[in-house]
């Protein structure tokens, strides 16, 4: 056997490793799948050893279509549906990259939640804490990654869906711009906030597996590329944090400022202000995907998600014109408020990862609060990476957020290339 194939089953041995873990994990495990498409791989790379995922196992979450297998979304009502004739565009260009699927993974059912909680599958924990949510929606995703079985996972974000499980695990998480990436053959859940994108354990990675997708290259910055001028959001982002997430931000923009980086206030609060188009818009866009299948729901669905797509019974016609001319409104805000500076930076997170049963406990509550910072910069749909933060004397990273309107994917990853070392 070939490298690439001896890779993939010592991966395979760790899943078989896991126990009850695996099936929190993974909707779909096939082992044969994943050795033949190690095989393919094997050869493609032969004859390409420069291909920039040659060799990278990559999970996938179960809302890209693979050729051959049923795309669930983690769900029990979409568990009969014929299998894929095709791969989704981000599959097929991951693929010719060099990388190898393994196994599909599973998520809030239909991606609609950010703490990955799933009653059908069971939640697993975080890669520090087992009795920790692990983040959502793109729940297994994320700790096929910190758990070192693949080199990247293919994630969507909606509400924070990448960047959430990331800033948990201590990964990198990228959102791109939304019309950046392919969406096609993938799954949708409200289609004018849904982007494809990476969680991959460094921000090198993270970055390759962005060009691939997009098409686009994203070269180092050099020269006077070195010196940030970073905005840091006031009446937004920063408010209400817990004890942990507002030191670590302080330390972190006293580091950033002893390194020469510029920092400067941007009042944001406009985007706190309209928050609530998100839940508008985004149960709009749900409700219409799935509300003949509501009473199908009301027996095999998740409560906490049809809930949240029943929201929309409560909005008139006028609301959401109103709501969306409003975003488009918010968007072009914050283009005007960023135009200063070449990134923002904010705790992805507002408080540290709670329990598991504290958020059965209180789901709504927790649920907004893990996707305040992340899905603020959906609503003004902007690019957005999350990176790991180390902290001395603390276990668990703590998770930065950079950001800029959308089209400067360019400008944000080369801003991590340059703040990441600062903090590994």
């Amino acid at each position: 056997m070939g490298a690439i194939i001896d890779k993939a089953q010592a991966a395979i041995d760790k899943v078989n490793e896991l126990g009850d873990l695996k099936d929190k994990i993974f909707t779909e495990f096939n082992p044969e799948r994943i050795l033949i498409a190690a095989a393919q791989a094997e050869e493609r790379v032969a004859s390409d050893p420069k291909l920039p995922l040659a060799g990278m196992l990559v999970s996938i979450k179960d809302l890209y279509d693979e050729a051959g297998i049923a795309t669930t979304a983690a769900s029990k009502l979409l568990k009969g549906r014929e299998v894929a004739t095709a791969d989704c565009d981000a599959v097929r260009l991951v693929k010719e990259a060099g990388a190898i699927p393994f196994g599909r993974t599973t998520l809030s059912e239909f991606a609609y939640s950010g703490v990955g909680l799933n009653p059908h599958y069971g939640t697993p924990g975080n890669i520090f804490d087992p009795d920790g949510i692990p983040g959502g929606s793109t729940s297994g995703g994320g700790l096929t990654v910190a758990l070192g079985l693949v080199d990247f996972a293919l994630g969507t974000d909606t509400g924070g869906s990448i960047r959430i499980p990331s800033a948990i695990n201590g990964l990198y998480g990228f959102k791109p711009s939304r019309l950046s990436v392919s969406g096609v053959g993938i799954h949708p859940l409200a289609k004018s906030f849904d982007t494809p994108g990476p969680l991959a354990g460094n921000v090198g990675t993270a970055i390759s597996v962005f060009e691939v997708m997009s098409g686009q290259s994203v070269q180092a910055a050099v020269g006077d590329g070195h010196v940030l001028r970073i905005g840091v959001p006031v009446n937004a982002f920063v408010d209400g944090l817990d004890a942990r997430v507002k030191t670590d931000f302080a330390m972190v923009c006293d580091q950033l400022r002893s390194s020469g980086h510029e920092l400067v206030e941007v009042d944001l609060g406009f985007v706190a202000d309209n928050a609530i188009l998100n839940k508008m818009l985004v149960s709009f866009e749900a409700h219409k995907i799935y509300s003949g299948d509501f009473d199908k729901l009301e027996t095999c669905g998740d409560p906490r998600v049809l809930s949240r797509m029943k929201f929309a019974d409560t909005l008139s016609n006028d609301d959401i014109i109103a709501a969306y001319a409003k975003r488009t409104d918010v968007v072009s805000r914050f283009g005007a408020a960023m135009a200063d500076v070449d990134i923002m930076i904010s705790p992805t997170l507002p408080m540290m990862a709670p329990k598991i049963a504290e958020v059965e406990a209180d789901f709504d509550n927790l649920n907004a609060m893990m996707l305040r910072n992340t899905s603020y910069l959906n609503l003004v749909d902007a690019c957005a990476i999350s990176i790991p933060v180390h902290v001395v004397g603390q276990a668990v990273p703590a998770a930065l957020m950079i950001a800029a309107p959308h089209g400067h994917d360019r400008a944000v990853l080369n801003a991590a290339r340059l703040i990441d070392p600062l903090f590994g």
